[in-house]
């Protein structure tokens, strides 16, 4: 028998469904499905830290540079001269997550998914593993899109949701325009309709009825 593992339960986090058919609810279905644009995700990988790696190695290079020019390795006792290298070695952290980054970038780009029911967003991510986030329509605050420079280029765009208890990005999404667009109607049908059900509504204001269907 596994070992009893109490966070698989929390909500948002599932490791036992592979696909997001396979979460999909009686009546759910699924409007909309995308996964990152692979080009725009891994060039962003590669940039996202590189000004910070750049600074990093000219600084670090520079001090090992010096100790190296004055023969300082040659004189210090072997003890130290281990010690001073396994200090470089973690301060060049930001060096070794830029490049785990960056191999990781295509398999990372190749799990993730994202869908918009008519009931909740399903995000699919993970390496190794796959976790799966959702999120309501009802717990959402705001939806914000962002283009940067790759995105321009790729003509993708990155989507920011906030909801109450967590925060989601859509990574890389092509045509970013419209399907925030249509993600933010989405938002607002199913909440008006939620919270000011049709039945209660004059006559003159039918209101939305939320029975969408896949185009």
């Amino acid at each position: 028998m596994a070992k009893f593992n109490e966070t698989n339960f929390k909500d948002g986090n599932s490791m036992c469904q592979n696909s997001i058919e396979d979460l999909l609810s009686e009546g759910e279905t699924i409007l909309w499905r995308g996964k990152p644009n692979r080009k725009s995700f891994i060039a962003s990988q590669i940039l996202k830290m590189l000004p910070v790696v750049i600074i990093w190695l000219i600084f670090d290079g520079v001090f090992i540079g010096t100790l190296i020019g004055f023969g300082i390795f040659g004189k210090l006792p072997t003890i130290f001269t281990v010690l001073i290298c396994l200090f470089f070695a973690f301060h060049l952290l930001p060096l070794w997550i830029w490049i785990a980054n960056i191999v990781t970038a295509s398999k990372r780009q190749k799990n993730m998914e994202y869908a918009f029911t008519n009931r909740r967003i399903i995000c699919r991510d993970g390496i190794i593993g796959v976790d799966i986030n959702n999120i309501f329509y009802t717990d959402i605050k705001n939806v914000n899109l962002k283009v940067g420079l790759i995105d321009k280029w790729m003509k993708t765009g990155d989507i920011y949701i906030t909801s109450q208890n967590k925060a989601q990005v859509l990574w890389d999404i092509e045509d970013p325009y419209s399907i925030t667009s249509r993600l933010q109607k989405i938002i607002s049908d199913i909440q008006t309709d939620i919270y000011y059900p049709n039945a209660l509504r004059p006559e003159t204001n039918e209101g939305y009825k939320t029975n969408y269907k896949e185009n």
